[in-house]
């Protein structure tokens, strides 16, 4: 492979998450804390792109895959994204700044399932096999973890040198990074429609998957999983406050969890879609997050808890990159960029809405005097999770 391309896409997709990794692990200490938001306040403002994400990746992938080229779109909603940024940087109340990252979402959640569908649709150009888009594509997605801890790091080191202030420091950053995401599209590989012309809209011939068993059960068990993640997004923030982490170091800690995915993504995702089948890479991942979760209701030893968000980084690679990799498999060549926008609407759209509004009410409802039950709190998640774990196992058969 043209190692020229491989660096393009390399960089794409470091970009890509290094935007979302430079607001998302740390925003809500701003809403919560400064702001003065409730959980359910700060439940909506995440759900904005979990909201537009059930419609934008949608259009944008009938776009791709019948009118205009991958990279002229990711562009555009880059470059309007960076500027949405810098103006929900001075937002300080709850209606203006959820209707500015409303349209931010609208703009992001496009973008989400055009990279992907642009790096697949790029090597099976240069490869004969699955095995070998596969091997290659690993490579790639492990620096979207790379993109969140170092976009984690940068943020600890403006915040070092100037301070925390009320925390908008993390949104001028990502519409930054977005600004120059959409610089860099220019030099993107052409990738034009791979659509037929005159054959059935890709969006429904994609829904037109849901009839086949095995993809009904992977789609309906990732929409349950992704409510539940959302108490690590949400959650861990303000909880390593109030085990003792200080704010300032907060944007690092949480970089443990992009550390052991980009290691893992590195050293055994490759292994295990060799090895193993999809039922045990996805139904390993759930398991992980049940785990970490379990950890963070005991609260102590804070090694022990700091350490399981490891397993987060493990649980992502695993589910999330694991559901993108089954789903570019399974799809029909035509329709590759609505399969992967489908996927984009059911976990970072309608499950990651349901899970930031469970997340926010739960996080209200137990809370006493200003202070979050952290031990019930996660226990909530933890039931639902077993059930995903061993649904996969008995019932899915990929």
């Amino acid at each position: 492979m043209n190692n020229t391309l491989l660096l393009m896409l390399s960089v794409m997709m470091f970009m890509e998450y290094a935007i979302w990794g430079a607001w998302s692990p740390v925003l809500a200490s701003r809403l919560l804390g400064p702001l003065k938001m409730t959980g359910k306040q700060t439940g909506w403002i995440y759900g904005t792109i979990p909201l537009a994400s059930i419609i934008a990746p949608l259009f944008a992938g009938q776009i791709a895959d019948r009118w205009v080229a991958t990279q002229w779109i990711l562009l555009v909603a880059h470059a309007i994204g960076g500027l949405l940024l810098f103006v929900a940087a001075r937002r300080k109340t709850f209606g203006p700044l959820f209707g500015v990252m409303g349209l931010y979402a609208l703009c992001y959640a496009s973008t989400i399932p055009l990279v992907n569908s642009l790096m697949f649709v790029q090597l099976e150009k240069h490869y004969a096999n699955a095995e070998e888009v596969n091997t290659t594509s690993t490579f790639i997605f492990l620096w979207a973890p790379v993109a969140w801890v170092l976009a984690g790091w940068a943020l600890t080191g403006w915040r070092m040198k100037k301070g925390t202030g009320d925390g908008s420091d993390c949104l001028i950053l990502a519409g930054i990074l977005s600004l120059i995401m959409a610089v860099f599209c220019v030099f993107l590989p052409d990738t034009p429609p791979q659509g037929v012309p005159g054959a059935a809209l890709p969006f429904i011939k994609a829904f037109d998957m849901l009839s086949e068993t095995n993809f009904l059960i992977f789609i309906i068990l990732s929409l349950i999983v992704t409510t539940q993640i959302w108490f690590y997004y949400l959650g861990t923030a303000p909880y390593l406050q109030d085990i003792g982490v200080q704010s300032k170091n907060i944007p690092a800690v949480m970089s443990i969890a992009q550390i052991a995915q980009t290691l893992f993504t590195l050293f055994a995702f490759g292994y295990c879609l060799k090895n193993y089948g999809f039922r045990w890479i996805l139904g390993g991942g759930a398991f992980c997050w049940l785990v970490m979760y379990l950890i963070y209701s005991l609260q102590k030893p804070k090694p022990l808890v700091i350490g399981s968000m490891a397993l987060h980084g493990i649980a992502y690679v695993l589910f999330m990159i694991g559901g993108q990799v089954y789903v570019n498999t399974v799809a029909p060549a035509d329709i590759k960029s609505s399969a992967q926008a489908l996927d984009i609407v059911v976990t970072v759209g309608l499950g990651s809405f349901l899970g930031t509004q469970i997340t926010g009410v739960v996080m209200d409802r137990l809370k006493v005097q200003d202070k979050f039950r952290w031990r019930t709190i996660f226990l909530v998640p933890c039931l639902l999770t077993l059930l995903c774990v061993a649904a996969f196992l008995l019932f899915f058969k990929g």
